[in-house]
């Protein structure tokens, strides 16, 4: 039996970037939204579709990484600067509501905010067709703190978090 060949390789999709902390609350994903959010668009690749011609459910996966990424950054707290400060942050949790399919050369919108930060990390996403605004698919992902030197997991978001968000901590 052989052993397939380890290695990764990373495609970047972000066309446009937007993010902002938000100090007057504006409706947004149906409620208030928190102060964190940011925003950015990508193009639906060939490579993203399925035999039916619509985006494979798992590439909706990496648009939510895709804007993740640019709301960790907005708020100077993405992979490396959790590395750097102890923790890693597995992802535990991932909900994702699929309301109509997306297809080859749409434009989406993708939108992601910070709803939970005590405990735990929640974002929350909205993805939208960037030309008309339809509702694409909703999601949320749920991470943890893990203390790189022990391996624990933490049940109190450790004090750096807060202070990325500008928050006192507990």
């Amino acid at each position: 039996m052989t052993k397939a060949p380890n290695f990764v390789f990373f495609v970047s999709f972000v066309v446009k970037s937007h993010y902002s902390i938000q100090t007057k609350p504006e409706k947004c994903m149906g409620k208030t939204p928190s102060r964190w959010f940011a925003e950015t668009e990508t193009q639906v690749q060939f490579n993203h579709l399925d035999p039916m011609e619509i985006v494979w459910h798992g590439h909706y996966v990496n648009y939510l990484e895709i804007v993740r990424s640019v709301l960790l950054t907005s708020v100077d707290y993405n992979y490396p600067q959790m590395k750097a400060s102890g923790y890693v942050w597995p992802v535990i949790d991932l909900h994702i509501r699929y309301v109509a399919p997306a297809k080859f050369a749409e434009r989406l919108k993708l939108r992601a905010e910070i709803v939970e930060w005590e405990n735990r990390l929640k974002i929350a996403y909205l993805l939208t067709d960037g030309a008309t605004g339809r509702r694409v698919g909703r999601a949320s992902t749920t991470q943890v703190a893990v203390e790189l030197a022990t391996g624990e997991m933490c049940f109190v978001s450790p004090p750096v978090l807060f202070e990325k968000l500008g928050l006192t901590p507990p």
